[in-house]
């Protein structure tokens, strides 16, 4: 699994290496790994669904490394932006920040799965408690919505991709709304039934 998360970036710089990513390659690079930032966001919502409608209980193990990859090609996404596009000039990217909305909310949702990732670890589950730790990763849901509103703000004309994946991610998290409904429903407690 790790090496197949993996295989994104590789395929990426043997594209680099001979010259194969079109005409624009510094945009080319960071379309790439935002795509593949808001698919492991993907990935990592659809876990939980996969493993309850399939009874899969395995595939849970690898979920937090889902999540950590996709917090790993946001930060490649962010390094293109500020590296190979601003070339680490720090008025031009503030001024982007600030004057482009769909820059804003881009880093706003590299701001938002940053604590996921630091606390990820064993240790910091220990440290947080399970019921703090599991609030605070409930990041995750508003990460995937900014996320993908990212994606849809920065394309010029062609929204297809960008609702694809809003699609995608409204189904996720409109299934966990409904599941964590149905958990409430079935906890309520029941009113006593009439004497007749």
């Amino acid at each position: 699994m790790f090496t197949a998360a993996l295989l994104p970036l590789a395929f990426l710089v043997w594209e680099g290496f001979t010259d194969d990513l079109g005409a624009n390659p510094i945009e080319e690079v960071e379309l790439r790994t935002g795509r593949w930032a808001l698919r492991f966001i993907a990935i990592t919502l659809a876990v939980t669904p996969l493993r309850r409608l399939t009874g899969w209980n395995e595939v849970i193990k690898y979920r937090r490394m889902l999540g950590l990859f996709a917090f790993f090609y946001a930060t490649l996404h962010l390094i293109a932006f500020i590296g190979l596009d601003m070339f680490f000039d720090v008025g031009d990217i503030v001024e982007d920040i600030v004057k482009h909305p769909y820059i804003t909310i881009g880093m706003a949702t590299w701001l938002l799965l940053l604590p996921l990732a630091i606390t990820s670890t064993k240790g910091w589950v220990r440290r947080l408690g399970g019921k703090r730790w599991n609030r605070l990763h409930q990041l995750i849901y508003v990460a995937a919505i900014t996320g993908t509103i990212h994606y849809l703000w920065a394309v010029k004309k062609d929204t297809f991709l960008p609702l694809v994946y809003l699609g995608i991610i409204g189904a996720l998290l409109a299934w966990r709304l409904w599941a964590w409904l149905a958990r409430r429903r079935a906890r309520a407690p029941r009113p006593p039934a009439a004497i007749s």
